[in-house]
């Protein structure tokens, strides 16, 4: 997955709280078992005025005017702005691969499901949590300019805001090495092939039965 360490992004305000993982992608989409191709569904029931099925072009499908990410000052967001209990529902992983498809890297909210939460970190998408009182006041500063961005520092785990306003997050230091090496749980294992593949070639040299096919395997 791609590394994240500095990141700077215009934000989107999505100003409703309890968003649940079938709001954010619905259950119709999940069908696929390839991990991509959800952005264009993302925030389906709400994104656009019909109903979605997997296979529709969505370039043909009416949008919602009403919903934030069609208007145009929006458009090309990166951070996404939340109300409390973020993600909340269903436990599918297709909720963060949804949002980091469409292009988000990070979304911030007062809180999040648990799930939704840890799920987030596995897809290398940041999903960062400030006070209730941060998070109103950026609603209200996104609202009132245009281009508005924020800048989320990893390493010093601080969200910047445009006046240099610094908000600090927490996260454990495991998954923020995981984040600033672009590494999920298959990338930690394979830094540790060459030890791996060692102990199959011993573990092959003193019982070397196990290399045996059975007849019709091959």
């Amino acid at each position: 997955m791609d590394a994240f360490t500095t990141h700077q992004g215009l934000v989107a305000p999505l100003d409703r709280e309890n968003v649940d993982t079938d709001l954010i992608i619905p259950k119709q989409f999940l069908k696929s078992i390839k991990r991509s191709g959800f952005g264009p569904n993302l925030f389906d029931e709400i994104r656009y005025l019909d109903h979605g099925e997997p296979g529709m072009d969505n370039s043909k499908r009416p949008l919602n005017p009403d919903f934030i990410l069609n208007h145009s000052r929006y458009q090309n967001a990166s951070i996404l702005l939340g109300r409390k209990n973020f993600g909340c529902g269903s436990s599918r992983e297709h909720a963060p691969w949804a949002l980091a498809q469409y292009g988000f890297r990070a979304v911030i909210a007062p809180s999040f499901a648990d799930i939704f939460f840890n799920n987030s970190y596995k897809t290398g998408f940041l999903p960062i949590v400030l006070t209730e009182l941060e998070v109103s006041r950026l609603f209200d500063e996104v609202r009132g300019f245009v281009g508005y961005k924020l800048t989320i520092d990893l390493e010093k785990q601080l969200v910047i805001a445009p006046d240099g306003r610094e908000m600090h997050f927490d996260i454990t230091a495991h998954r923020k090495y995981c984040l600033l090496n672009g590494l999920d749980e298959i990338g930690l294992t394979l830094r540790h092939a060459d030890k791996i593949r060692n102990y199959e070639n011993e573990r092959l040299a003193r019982h070397p039965w196990l290399d045996v096919v059975p007849i019709g395997a091959r």
